[in-house]
């Protein structure tokens, strides 16, 4: 089981997440929806196509743009469609 934990809590818990470039990508039913809040952030990658972000709030603490996801993929990265990856101090444990 792999966790996603940022200020003292679970953001996400799963057995099936995908790793690519060193990134565990959580599908996004796993992910506590209630600790994300939307951004407008949003980055561009070759290959992966268009990321959005998710800001994370746990008990009134925020972690801005601490999570992000891909929409639509391109397809060389279609397993990671409805899936959320972390970084920005959240402690992935496996």
């Amino acid at each position: 089981m792999v966790r996603a934990i940022w200020n003292g809590k679970v953001i996400a818990e799963s057995a099936d997440t995908v790793v690519v470039e060193g990134n565990h990508y959580f599908p996004r039913d796993a992910v506590n929806a209630g600790y994300l809040k939307d951004s407008d952030l949003y980055s561009v990658c070759p290959w992966k196509g268009k990321a959005s972000y998710h800001t994370l709030e746990v008990d009134g603490k925020l972690n801005v743009d601490a999570a992000w996801f891909y929409a639509e993929p391109k397809p060389r990265a279609k397993q990671i469609e409805d899936r959320i990856a972390f970084w920005r101090g959240v402690t992935i444990e496996d």
